[in-house]
């Protein structure tokens, strides 16, 4: 049994390794980018919309319809399309460069909703309460909406990773390489079966990871719920005294 795993090894580990690290290139840089683009995108959605804080129809009409447009192509679709582009950005429309452009794309428009989404579920009252002090619509934004907003945001970090770990499986259309492409290569292709097996299992941890550490750092930025069992008991607290008086 030793000496198989250590043929194994011998034979594929370098492959597997390389592997796993493009993988994780792959969803970490592309997320990062998209990131960046999907919560300014989010934030300028939610402030547009027909009733918030500075309510623009006409822009929130075009924002919505161009992520909507984004979001409804399929990423393999979306990834030959836009290889003219990638190749006039990036230098090249293969390998693990070709990818990011496509993951940017795909991921982005899903972040802008997700943000939009995450902000719109902030109580009214904590707005309101910033902004009767004065402030203004940045200072609103990030001293009340974010961090009230941040441990749903948080969360959909790792739906986000997840997804742009799935979409890396079809990466190796253009020879991107990654665990999903040698799952696929070995397995259905070449059907050596312990290769796919210990690709996907490895698949299935990572994202475990990701989902644990983004679950940990959503609790960790959650203070919501140490804010409702406060003003609850004040509530009780003040309903006793009102009893007590009568």
């Amino acid at each position: 049994m030793l000496d198989a795993v250590n043929a194994f090894i011998a034979e594929y580990g370098a492959l597997l390794a390389e592997g796993t690290w493009s993988t994780i290139v792959m969803v970490l840089v592309p997320t990062a980018i998209s990131y960046a683009i999907g919560l300014v995108l989010g934030v300028v959605l939610y402030l547009t919309a027909p009733g918030s804080l500075r309510p623009a129809p006409v822009l929130n009409a075009v924002l919505g319809w161009i992520v909507n447009i984004l979001r409804s192509f399929p990423f393999i679709v979306l990834m030959v399309f836009i290889i003219p582009f990638t190749r006039l950005i990036m230098g090249t429309g293969s390998g693990i460069l070709g990818t990011i452009p496509p993951l940017v794309l795909s991921a982005s428009p899903f972040i802008a909703r997700m943000v939009e989404q995450s902000l719109a579920e902030v109580p009214r009252e904590s707005v309101e309460a910033v902004e009767a002090c004065g402030a203004s619509v940045p200072r609103i934004v990030f001293s009340a909406l974010l961090p009230e907003a941040l441990p749903s945001i948080v969360r959909g970090v790792a739906v986000v990773l997840i997804s742009v770990l799935g979409y890396t499986a079809m990466a190796g259309a253009i020879g991107a390489g990654g665990l999903g492409d040698i799952a696929v290569r070995y397995g259905y292709y070449r059907r050596v079966e312990e290769v796919m097996w210990v690709a996907v299992i490895i698949l299935i941890v990572i994202v475990q990871v990701i989902q644990s550490v983004c679950d940990l750092a959503a609790r960790k930025v959650d203070h919501r719920t140490a804010s409702v069992v406060k003003a609850a008991s004040k509530r009780a607290a003040n309903r006793e005294r009102a009893a007590i008086k009568r």
